[in-house]
């Protein structure tokens, strides 16, 4: 689910020079996460308050794609969510998520939310 959203992002940024187009897949890429994040955590029996903000640092090469995302659980403990892709324009591209919960490691995958191994 996720691959695509990655995918999504680089080629945005690297085939159209667009700034429009630039914001609109990091967009995307940034609700692909947050809703994966939010599956993963009800998979685990945590809720959370609310969305998780995201937000897309720059990244220092076209092929890396970093994001971060904050949130509480309804409990008040706070979530943690990194995620990277690696060699993002190309056909297999490497992702890493880890999702912290009041600063223990609940997940450490390679991709969220459905279709993904658990």
């Amino acid at each position: 689910m996720l691959r695509a959203g990655a995918l999504a992002v680089v080629l945005a940024v690297s085939l159209s020079g667009c700034e429009m187009m630039t914001r609109i897949s990091d967009g995307a890429y940034r609700t692909a996460v947050t809703d994966g994040s939010i599956r993963e955590l009800q998979e685990r029996g945590i809720k959370l308050d609310g969305r998780p903000s995201c937000t897309s640092p720059k990244a220092q090469s076209g092929s890396v794609v970093v994001i971060d995302c904050t949130g509480r659980t309804i409990g008040g403990e706070p979530v943690e969510v990194t995620g990277t892709t690696a060699d993002a324009g190309s056909d297999h591209p490497r992702e890493r998520y880890v999702i912290m919960v009041g600063g223990r490691q609940v997940v450490d995958k390679t991709c969220l939310g459905r279709g993904c191994p658990s």
